[in-house]
């Protein structure tokens, strides 16, 4: 039961969505560690989802279509903003431009924090998937929260290797107008996610 947990989850992961364009995107205009703090983030935010889940908030939210629609259309709209801010981005790609600071860290933590808190694609995942992993009998919440972390350790060893990826065919990409020319690729990629997101989570019913 656990393979096939790990399975699914990493076959999940794998599958392209708003972590996938979003990290690589922030890696190659800024650099290696604005992408591990937003992989960071990205976990804190699966975290939260996954404790909500557990708690029963999420399967809250999925049944009431006010709060799903809520969700799912501040989710769309941030993945929009996230796209135009990734279209329009013109960061030094010096590898002394490229080191941030601490307040920039901040910002890229928080936007895949937020990223993912407004994710009910996640939020479906562990109201909807992981409960078919859980004992049939004498499942407790101890058993939600151990799958909870098996699918964000995962995700984020995902994480991690695309920022790392990305970080590593930077000096292939570093020349401004090459590099320009991938991050709007990128930036498409978001605006279409966002739009299969919007259509992709609608509620049968509504």
């Amino acid at each position: 039961m656990l393979t096939s947990y790990l399975a699914t989850v990493l076959l999940i992961e794998l599958t392209p969505g708003p972590n996938m364009a979003y990290l690589a995107a922030l890696t190659l205009g800024h650099g290696r560690r604005a992408g591990l703090a937003a992989v960071a983030g990205v976990a804190l935010g699966l975290t939260v989802i996954g404790l909500a889940a557990a708690m029963g908030f999420a399967a809250l939210v999925a049944a009431s279509p006010m709060l799903w629609n809520a969700l799912r259309w501040a989710g769309t709209a941030y993945l929009f903003y996230l796209a135009l801010e990734t279209w329009r981005d013109d960061q030094e790609t010096s590898p002394a431009g490229m080191q941030g600071t601490a307040l920039e860290h901040r910002r890229h933590f928080l936007r895949g924090l937020m990223t993912n808190v407004l994710n009910p694609k996640a939020a479906l995942f562990y109201v909807a998937i992981l409960p078919r992993f859980l004992p049939e009998q004498d499942a407790g919440l101890d058993d939600a929260l151990l799958l909870t972390a098996i699918s964000v350790a995962v995700a984020t060893a995902v994480h991690l290797a695309i920022v790392l990826l990305a970080a590593t065919l930077h000096p292939m990409l570093s020349q401004p107008r090459r590099l320009r020319r991938t991050r709007r690729v990128l930036a498409l990629g978001l605006a279409g996610i966002a739009m299969w997101f919007l259509f992709g989570t609608a509620l049968p019913h509504i």
